[in-house]
């Protein structure tokens, strides 16, 4: 029996996804090979890439106004991406930071352009008309769920200058607007796939703004021009994804596991609110549904917590260092099950040593 994952990332994939790629492990298709040993130039991966772009633009409603990039490193490499290859549109942009993630792309832009923090408070998003704006910014960043504090921006801000979105951690997750966006981007390993793989959505308009210093593997316009294959591709992670995509549909798409996401939300954070034992730090309008921190009221049962939340077969509730206490990440792939299965423990665990 598979455990119910709260990581935080790498987080759970479905059972169904993981299953067919069990069954193909060693023979994808009859063809005596596994998709991982295959050539990313080979027809038949192409035919698995372009499939899964067509069902990500299926899901998202992404137009062809917009490249869809499939790229190597993970969100955090693309910390620095995003002003080299939008640095020939000027040197300074705005970015919002909310939490560690937003800090992060902060200070690796700041290596390369002038970067404005407009709002820097990792409790709480400031009101954008509190925030700081550039007069001649020539992009705005903010990361739209922080995974660490669990905080998430539910409304885009609404700027003059392309929007920049790491995603990473609610892409999929709920219905969007794309062409809000100029940019959107996301490391796979919470609602698309394993780690090592991030999609960047891209308005084409921005292509080929790239300073000088761009890396070519890094270059979204050469990637673009290459179908994402200007180098070897991260293809079983990329096989992985489609897979994902091709389960989210059967569930009835994003419009579908939006309410389901809202409900696991709504079920987790009201037991925690009625409880005496437990609490969110988090302010109501700026919960994450995706990644739920609490607390214990007494910090010294939180090793107890784990081992006996691990023994009963949930997995990975513990916080991030650097905030402790603990966290329950419910991406698409947890079930209403998985967090019913949580809330009966909490219970438990409350009316022992509560």
């Amino acid at each position: 029996m598979r455990a119910h994952n709260f990581c935080a990332g790498p987080a759970a994939l479905p059972t169904e996804v993981l299953e067919q790629a069990r069954n193909e492990l060693l023979d994808y298709q009859g063809l005596g090979v596994s998709i991982m040993e295959m050539s990313h130039r080979d027809p038949r991966f192409v035919e698995v890439a372009e499939r899964a772009e067509q069902n990500l633009r299926t899901l998202m409603g992404i137009s062809n106004d917009y490249a869809v990039l499939f790229v190597q490193g993970g969100a955090s490499a693309q910390f620095s991406a995003i002003p080299l290859n939008l640095a020939g549109l000027g040197g300074r942009a705005d970015y919002l930071v909310s939490g560690t993630w937003s800090k992060k792309a902060a200070a690796e832009a700041a290596r390369y352009i002038d970067v404005n923090v407009v709002s820097n408070d990792i409790r709480r998003v400031a009101a954008q008309s509190e925030w700081q704006l550039s007069r001649d910014a020539t992009y705005f960043h903010y990361a739209s769920n922080e995974t660490i504090g669990g905080i998430e921006i539910s409304n885009e801000p609404i700027v003059d200058v392309p929007l920049v979105a790491d995603m990473s951690s609610n892409i999929l997750s709920k219905q969007i607007d794309v062409n809000r966006y100029g940019v959107i981007y996301a490391g796979a390993q919470k609602n698309i796939g394993p780690a090592g793989l991030a999609i960047v959505i891209v308005h084409k308009s921005l292509l080929g703004k790239e300073s000088q210093q761009c890396p070519a593997t890094m270059n979204w316009a050469n990637l673009a021009e290459a179908g994402s294959m200007y180098n070897t591709p991260p293809t079983y992670s990329w096989y992985l994804a489609g897979l994902v995509f091709d389960w989210l549909l059967k569930q009835g798409g994003v419009e579908a596991i939006e309410k389901v996401n809202a409900e696991k939300a709504r079920r987790l954070y009201q037991f925690i609110d009625e409880s005496a034992f437990y609490s969110n730090p988090v302010e109501l309008d700026q919960r994450s549904r995706m990644n739920v921190p609490f607390l214990l009221a007494d910090s010294g049962l939180d090793k107890r917590f784990i081992e006996e939340s691990e023994a009963a077969g949930l997995m990975n509730l513990k916080g991030h260092r650097s905030v402790g206490g603990m966290r329950a990440s419910i991406y698409n792939a947890l079930s209403l099950e998985a967090v019913d299965a949580l809330v009966d423990f909490m219970a438990q665990f409350e009316r022992k040593y509560g």
